[in-house]
């Protein structure tokens, strides 16, 4: 058999523009392995964090997925775009005096109607699934997409003073626009697009992003990521950027539980052991020297823990 292929977390500060299909193909490229996989994607026009697995870093990407995020972005209110962002023109604009009308005060009420549990329809054009295929797929098709409501949780939702802005869109006259700066902190599943066009429309101004950036994934910021045209211009030869260990982040995201040799070996084998290990009935990392054995996750009853997805073999702890 030969070399195991790299394994671990890889955090990358995605470019704007580039999809984040693009950026696992570059990953590829730079560790030679086609084992990569990603917590979560990110629009073409955004920037920002975006979480890799590699190896077996792609079984640790499902407890990643769920992770609460954190975003900046620029909302512009005053016109409405297809995508609900800039990567498409302005289709519709609110009358100029309603845009000068706004106030701190009204875009306060608005921000505050969309902050905590919320019901949130995504952007039509998202790569959430519809009957099997991507809803942007359906869009670009012709078709009415309709999704449904789903609840997200928006925790923090910050807007700047606004500002009032000349705006000129091809094939549409000059217009008024006003931009917001924001900084919103949310669970997984919250499109910041349509936070920007919900506040626009409770407004009655529309709205949609300009700018958006993923500044956190769970414990994952942009101080740890990777920027993608730095490391390139570094040019080949250059050897791969260090990876974050799979306990590392397993502890991060999970209790960790330390085991005893024999405990690793039993899970290792897939069988149960004492949940007295130290669970508190929830899944946890289960650990041995710095090495992730498993994510275990409670049975009977929260009396045993079983391994849900194991990351070591019986024989990595053969010898003490």
């Amino acid at each position: 058999m030969g070399a195991p292929g790299p394994t671990g977390i890889l955090v990358v500060d995605k470019p704007g523009g580039m999809s984040s299909h693009a950026v696992v193909s570059r990953v590829r490229k730079w560790f030679g392995t086609s084992k990569v996989g990603h917590a979560g994607t990110l629009d073409p026009m955004a920037t920002g964090v975006l979480v890799l697995g590699l190896g077996k870093g792609t079984k640790l990407l499902t407890y990643l997925v769920g992770a609460d995020k954190r975003y900046s972005a620029t909302i512009r209110l005053g016109a409405s775009t297809p995508t609900d962002d800039a990567d498409s023109a302005p289709d519709r604009f609110a009358p100029a005096n309603a845009v000068r009308g706004l106030d701190q005060a009204s875009i306060a009420r608005g921000v505050e109607r969309l902050t905590g549990p919320i019901e949130q329809v995504p952007s039509a054009v998202s790569a959430i699934k519809v009957d099997g295929k991507r809803a942007y797929d359906l869009v670009r098709a012709g078709q009415d997409v309709q999704l449904k409501a789903r609840q997200v949780t928006v925790s923090r939702f910050d807007v700047s003073v606004p500002e009032l802005v000349a705006c000129e869109y091809e094939g549409s006259p000059a217009c008024e626009c006003v931009d917001l700066e924001a900084s919103v902190d949310c669970s997984s599943g919250t499109y910041i697009r349509a936070l920007a066009r919900d506040l626009g429309d409770s407004l009655g101004v529309y709205g949609h992003l300009t700018r958006l950036r993923r500044e956190r994934v769970g414990p994952f910021t942009l101080d740890q990521a990777v920027d993608v045209p730095s490391y390139e211009a570094l040019g080949e030869g250059v050897a791969p950027v260090p990876l974050v260990s799979l306990a590392e982040v397993a502890s991060a995201v999970l209790p960790p539980v330390e085991l005893s040799r024999e405990q690793a070996i039993d899970v290792a084998h897939g069988k149960f052991i004492d949940a007295r290990a130290g669970s508190g009935g929830q899944l946890c990392a289960a650990l041995y020297q710095e090495t992730l054995v498993g994510i275990l996750e409670p049975r009977a009853g929260g009396r045993a823990l079983k391994v849900a997805t194991g990351f070591a073999q019986p024989s990595d702890f053969h010898n003490p």
